[in-house]
C-alpha cells in the first residue's frame, strides 16, 4: 500500500502549492489595477489590451460622427456623393467641414484610429471650424498615450519579472545528510547556470510541519527558521560557482530527533529553501525557491565534487550536480551522537 503523504508546500520548482479561496473583497485587486494586469496570463493580458484599443477607438468614432452630424458634415458630404458634379456650388459658399472626408460612421471610426496611433493617411484632417473637435483631438491623444504607456510598462514588467531570472538558479534534486567536521549536517548543492552574477545574493531555510500547542491549538503549516551555513560563513554567499550550503544539526535544529530508520516515517517534513539577491543585469530582485520532502533527503551521502582546474581556469561540470556518493555516517541521531561523544 502506498505510504500516504502530506501535500507538498513549495514544489520543487519554486511554486508554492496554494490556492485561495471564498475571497469576498475582490474589490482589492482592482485598487491595485497594473500588478493585477501584471499578475495575470499572457492571454488574458493581450486580450484586455486589445479590447481597450477596440473600445477606445469605437467610443471616439462614435464622438466623432456625432460632432460631424451635429455640424452638417455628414448633410454636405452626402449631397456631394450624389452629386460630384456641383462641387462647391452643391454646398453654401465658405462652408468648412469639422473634419474633411467623413460621411459615414465607418470614416470616423478610421480617423479615430489615425488620430489615436498617428498614422495620419493624410485624407482626413481636423479644421479650425469646431473649436470641440479640437478638444476631443486633445483628449483622444491623452487617452491613447496612457493605454500605450501602461501596455509598455506591463508588458515590461512581465518579460522582466524576477521569477524568470530563477529559471537559471538551480539546486539539487536531493539534499544529503553525512558527517562535516564531525558533526551530522544537513547538506544541498546550489548554483547559478549564468555567467551574470546575483548581487548580495543570501539563502535561508525553513522546515514547514504540522505542530500543535500546549494549548491544543493545531498549526497545520508551521514554519521555523533554521539556520543555515555556507563556505563563506553567515546568509550572504558568492554564488559565482556551485556551492554546498550545509545546516548544522544541534540541539536549536528540528532534526535534532531523527535518524536513518526514522527519517521516512516523518510524511509531514518539509524543508524549504530560499535563494535571494539581485539581478546584476537589470538590478531586480529574485528569488529562488525550492523544498526537499523525507524521502528527498539521502542520509549517509555526500556531493561529488564538480569544480576543477584546467588550462589555468576553473571548470564546473554540471553533469554531475546532483551526483552522490555513500561516506560513513553514523546511523543515530544528532542527539546520541552528541552523548556518546560527551561519554567518551
Amino acid at each position: 500500500r502506498a505510504r500516504e503523504r502530506r501535500a507538498r508546500f513549495v514544489g520543487k520548482n519554486g511554486a508554492c502549492n496554494v490556492a485561495h479561496k471564498n475571497i469576498r473583497e475582490q474589490g482589492r485587486f482592482l485598487q491595485d489595477v497594473f500588478t493585477t494586469l501584471v499578475d495575470l496570463k499572457w492571454p488574458h493580458t493581450l486580450l484586455i489590451f486589445t479590447m481597450s484599443f477596440l473600445c477606445s477607438w469605437l467610443l471616439f468614432g462614435m464622438v466623432w460622427w456625432l460632432i460631424a452630424f451635429a455640424h452638417g458634415d455628414l448633410d454636405h458630404s452626402t449631397r456631394l456623393q450624389r452629386d460630384p458634379g456641383e462641387g462647391a456650388a452643391g454646398a453654401p459658399a465658405g462652408f468648412v467641414p469639422c473634419v474633411t472626408s467623413i460621411h459615414s460612421f465607418t470614416s470616423a471610426f478610421l480617423f479615430s484610429i489615425e488620430v489615436q496611433v498617428t498614422i495620419g493617411f493624410g485624407g482626413r484632417m481636423v479644421t479650425e471650424e469646431c473649436p470641440a473637435a479640437i478638444l476631443v483631438l486633445i483628449v483622444q491623444n491623452i487617452v491613447g498615450l496612457v493605454i500605450n504607456a501602461i501596455m509598455l510598462g506591463c508588458i515590461f514588467m512581465k518579460t522582466s519579472q524576477a521569477h524568470r531570472r530563477a529559471e537559471t538558479l538551480i539546486f539539487s534534486k536531493h539534499a544529503v545528510i553525512a558527517l562535516r567536521e564531525g558533526k551530522l549536517c544537513f547538506m544541498l548543492r546550489v548554483g547559478d547556470l549564468r555567467k551574470s552574477m546575483i548581487i548580495s545574493a543570501t539563502i535561508r531555510m525553513q522546515v514547514v510541519k504540522k505542530t500543535a500547542s500546549l494549548e491544543g491549538e493545531v498549526v497545520p503549516l508551521n514554519q521555523i527558521d533554521i539556520q543555515m551555513e555556507n563556505p563563506v560563513g553567515g546568509n550572504s554567499i558568492f554564488l559565482v560557482s556551485p556551492l554546498i550550503i550545509y545546516h548544522v544539526i544541534d540541539k536549536t535544529s528540528p532534526l535534532y530527533d531523527i535518524s536513518p530508520l526514522n527519517l521516512h516515517h516523518h510524511e509531514d517534513l518539509e524543508i524549504i529553501v530560499i535563494l535571494e539577491g539581485v539581478v546584476e543585469t537589470t538590478g531586480i530582485t529574485t528569488q529562488a525557491r525550492t523544498s526537499y520532502l523525507a524521502d528527498e533527503i539521502l542520509w549517509g551521502q555526500r556531493f561529488v565534487p564538480i569544480v576543477a582546474e584546467e588550462d589555468g581556469r576553473y571548470s564546473v561540470d554540471y553533469s554531475k550536480f546532483g551526483n552522490t556518493v555513500k561516506v560513513p555516517t553514523p546511523s543515530c541521531t544528532a542527539r546520541q551522537l552528541e552523548e556518546d561523544k560527551s561519554i567518551m
